[in-house]
């Protein structure tokens, strides 16, 4: 094809990228805009952003005084930190790239939210190509990306220091490498094949026994990881997955028995490129914290560092005092292999205590914010993590009636329309993968489903809605998969794509409005209170 001619083909690579970097761009500008505002810590940016600008600072995470945040926000970052380490119940990867923006901006809200809005608008870009690949559309990636900037929770979380937008980011960098993974595989296995492959033959082998997709992906895994450890679910479930579409391309050959021939010859090559590859690099995400380990072995037995046990407590109990898998301060200090062996084996004490903090004594807490699980496809607990409320008609702006008032608000609450939306496209996912065999559907199955019904096993504890922010792109990848098959492939004229082209399109306009009626509760913007009950829209909303 001529060099004019593929410029313009707008299935072409400088067309299809352009687009793309055209929607990343715009979401970019959104999340940009007044990127600062409010001036406060929002939520849980009072723990993240304090422990990143430590751990820039110290090398690891430590304890702050108790006006930390009065201080910080007027200009103060000097004795605001004690020599003490701090428990800290998350891993750091998250922490350390919110840290990059406070090391480019310095200690303020917006030094430590734009991080995020840069990731943010990076996810949007992955989802763009993901999809690209899954259809073949420069149009229908260009779509999926713009479901994803116009969805509000994902706008929201993109404008924080939190960790479930690094989350969910590298979690979409993982998916995105094992579909071109797939893609690579298929083409190998072809190009390697002779001719048809005997009865007894196992088909291919040395030809695919080196995945870098794979590996790349099993670096995302570990980073996602190293964000939170939810990462591991679906790291287990695409995993198989990987498995299952080798076997695939192998019966596609004419493999006999290509599940269980599969399962040596690519299973066990896949699961070292794939998973011991991502455990590798999380253990080195947490380099920071080996590096200070003895910080933590000495403060011990004179701070937080009690180590307790689960076993035969209530939510009442005291924690039982279990310092024995520590190295302690009496102990002397291992040098060279044994220093890096103690230092392992403490961070593996780490984990163990980390992973009783989580299942159990979250339990005895609650939060007014708290939800269940099962109801967040459907938005049935939004969370707000800044408000400003009982503004005075004619104060700082308010142009309320008398009697009444004004506030602003920031709200983590998905684009309803996109959400529920999402709910139909979910079962019409499931009927494909099941009825038509369509591997793309699985994937935004299986994606959905590792990502969120986890977390019913943990509905008796406080757990936010927010964190469904990992299963929104397998949402967003099922409604432009439905979208498409509304349009058709064909693109010549006719009443099914007319029809389908006015349906999808008017979604899409609906998520649009629907994102922009509710751009004051994103954002901080003043609303009377009238303005702002037009979009509480459920009791369980304020």
């Amino acid at each position: 094809m001529p060099l004019l001619a593929r410029r313009r083909d707008p299935e072409g690579p400088l067309v299809s990228w352009g687009a793309a970097l055209g929607v990343t761009l715009l979401a970019l500008f959104l999340r940009l805009w007044r990127l600062g505002t409010p001036q406060q810590f929002e939520f849980d940016e009072t723990y993240y952003a304090k422990d990143a600008w430590s751990m820039l600072n110290h090398g690891y995470v430590r304890d702050y005084v108790e006006d930390a945040d009065k201080l910080i926000l007027n200009g103060k970052t000097t004795g605001v930190w004690t020599d003490d380490p701090s428990m800290v119940v998350h891993p750091e990867v998250g922490k350390w790239i919110i840290a990059l923006g406070e090391q480019a901006f310095g200690m303020d809200p917006f030094g430590w939210r734009v991080s995020a809005a840069v990731v943010g608008a990076l996810m949007v870009l992955v989802m763009c190509r993901l999809v690209r690949r899954l259809t073949g559309s420069t149009m229908l990636g260009c779509v999926a990306g713009l479901l994803l900037s116009f969805d509000g929770l994902h706008f929201v979380l993109s404008r924080l220091a939190l960790l479930d937008i690094f989350l969910s980011f590298f979690l979409l960098c993982a998916v995105t490498c094992l579909v071109v993974d797939r893609d690579w595989y298929r083409a190998r296995m072809a190009a390697a094949l002779d001719g048809p492959v005997g009865p007894e033959s196992w088909g291919p082998v040395r030809a695919v026994l080196l995945r870098p997709w794979l590996v790349l992906g099993g670096v995302c895994f570990g980073l996602a990881v190293g964000t939170k450890w939810t990462a591991a679910v679906p790291l287990a479930a695409f995993g198989i997955l990987v498995w299952l579409w080798s076997a695939g391309a192998r019966r596609a050959s004419g493999v006999r028995w290509p599940v269980l021939r599969s399962a040596v010859v690519d299973g066990i090559p896949a699961f070292a490129q794939l998973v011991v590859v991502a455990f590798v690099v999380y253990i080195g995400t947490w380099t920071g914290w080996l590096v200070h380990a003895d910080e933590y072995e000495e403060h011990l037995s004179a701070t937080q560092y009690t180590r307790f046990v689960a076993e035969g407590e209530t939510c009442d109990d005291e924690p039982t005092l279990n310092d024995d898998r520590w190295p302690t301060a009496s102990q002397p200090d291992a040098a060279g292999p044994g220093e890096v062996v103690q230092s392992l084996r403490s961070l593996w004490s780490y984990h163990q205590d980390l992973f009783t903090f989580h299942t159990h004594f979250l339990n005895c807490s609650d939060h007014d914010y708290g939800s269940k699980p099962a109801g967040w496809l459907l938005l049935n607990r939004p969370v707000g993590v800044a408000a400003d409320t009982g503004i005075e008609p004619g104060t700082r702006g308010c142009e309320a009636p008398a009697g009444s008032t004004c506030l602003r608000q920031v709200l983590l609450l998905g684009t309803p329309v996109l959400w529920w939306g999402g709910i139909l496209a979910l079962l019409y996912a499931g009927a494909m993968w099941l009825g038509a065999r369509d591997w793309r559907f699985g994937f935004a199955i299986v994606g959905t489903a590792s990502t969120w019904l986890p977390w019913l096993r943990y509905d008796d504890r406080p757990i936010f809605f927010f964190y469904a922010i990992a299963a929104l792109p397998f949402i967003v990848v099922a409604l432009t998969l439905a979208m498409g098959r509304l349009i058709g492939p064909s693109r010549l004229p006719s009443t099914r794509r007319t029809v389908g082209v006015v349906l999808a399109g008017s979604f899409f306009v609906l998520v649009l409005v629907n994102f922009a009626w509710f751009w004051p509760i994103y954002t901080h913007e003043l609303l009377t209170r009238s303005e702002w009950l037009d979009r509480i829209w459920f009791a369980r909303w304020i």
